[in-house]
């Protein structure tokens, strides 16, 4: 019992699993961003719940607070490893799976900038909306970087085998549809009608940038699970990432096209604003039936995956943003086609939302406490 003491104690040492506290910096990615786009997430879908959404308000909204506050800490952490680090962080740029990360980043930020506006309006006034706009392009140009960079990388650099692909091959070309769909929560909330439309037709874009690409990954990688069945238990939770385009792409149609009549009008466009209003409800209710179909096929893979055990690791954090974004685009398809049908059903999934974040956020302090979570495979098989 004695002998077990000292174990024990290393236990409560923060770290205990690191040779050196700095190897926290060291051994830093981005896939720790996925946190932030999970907590963003649940913030955002509390207020929404029909007739208790008030009362969770204010939990949503210390949720973003605490969700600016990891951001900037994983900003802070992931600077400092460039600045300390440069040569070996770099290397990611050449790993197969870990650049896929980066474009945890942007959507993590985004997951900010639309609390801006769901809660930063009512505490801070106004004066907020022009910050998150600023906060918008620089989300943008993230986003836009990601979507094209890595994919070129994929293409010249990188080795990919049908075999071994996963739904992260996903995270850096949503980014921009993530972005998207922010600006057409966004738009409404600018007072100059150049900068709405400027917004909103960016928002297509981007929206257009991403969706079709997106689509096409998910077509390839239906086609690699028939053919070599689900991927090492260790990505898990990537069976839920194909959730988030198709969730992001219908909430995007919606709050788009719900955008689109006021702002399009304002510039003598009333005929386009009115088709893409339809064109808004009927591809997002689309969208959200084929991500009802996904959301069945997760689930069963998941209990398949859960039963025989499965190794908690930072892609856990995939089990939380695909389904809050799906959860959302549900909720809005509620309030836009006035049925109470969506609402409780988003309201089921936003308390499987909350449930999942709680898990996965238990483990990840107890991982991050301890140490064994901050690993940098890019280091572990230099380029």
């Amino acid at each position: 019992m004695i002998a077990d003491a000292p174990s024990a104690l290393t236990g409560l040492k923060p770290l205990s699993r690191l040779d050196h506290p700095r190897e926290m910096i060291r051994q830093f990615t981005p896939n720790w961003f996925a946190a932030t786009m999970g907590t963003g997430i649940l913030a955002l879908a509390l207020p929404q719940v029909p007739g208790i959404g008030p009362a969770l308000k204010p939990i949503g909204e210390v949720l973003w607070f605490f969700n600016i506050a990891l951001f900037i800490l994983f900003a802070g952490l992931y600077g400092a490893r460039w600045a300390m680090f440069g040569h070996e962080a770099r290397r990611i740029f050449g790993h197969n799976t870990v650049s896929m990360f980066i474009g945890t980043i942007p959507m993590g930020l985004a997951t900010i900038i639309n609390g801006c506006l769901a809660f930063g309006i009512a505490r801070f006034g106004n004066g907020i909306v022009p910050v998150a706009h600023v906060l918008w392009w620089i989300d943008v140009a993230m986003s836009l970087a990601c979507g094209v960079l890595i994919p070129y990388l994929m293409f010249t650099r990188h080795e990919h085998s049908l075999d071994g692909m996963t739904a992260v091959w996903l995270l850096p070309v949503v980014a921009a549809e993530v972005a998207g769909a922010s600006g057409g929560l966004l738009a409404p909330h600018l007072t100059d009608p150049h900068a709405q439309i400027v917004t909103l037709a960016t928002s297509y874009v981007l929206w257009a940038y991403s969706v079709p690409v997106a689509f096409g990954i998910l077509a390839i990688l239906i086609l690699r699970m028939a053919l070599h069945k689900l991927p090492h238990e260790s990505m898990a939770a990537s069976s839920w990432l194909a959730l988030g385009p198709i969730g992001t792409g219908a909430l995007g149609m919606l709050v788009l096209g719900a955008d689109a009549p006021a702002i399009l009008a304002a510039h003598g466009l009333v005929g386009v604003g009115t088709v893409a209003q339809g064109i808004g409800v009927v591809a997002g209710l689309c969208l959200w039936g084929f991500g009802l179909w996904w959301l069945a096929l997760a689930t069963l893979i998941t209990i398949r995956y859960w039963r025989a055990g499965v190794p908690f690791n930072l892609g856990w954090w995939g089990y939380t943003f695909p389904l809050g974004v799906y959860t959302v685009a549900t909720f809005r398809l509620g309030t836009t086609l006035n049925l109470g049908f969506f609402g409780i059903v988003g309201t089921v999934l936003t308390i499987a939302l909350a449930a999942m974040w709680l898990l996965v956020g238990a483990k990840t302090l107890a991982g991050a406490w301890r140490g064994n979570l901050f690993v940098s495979p890019c280091i572990a098989t230099p380029n």
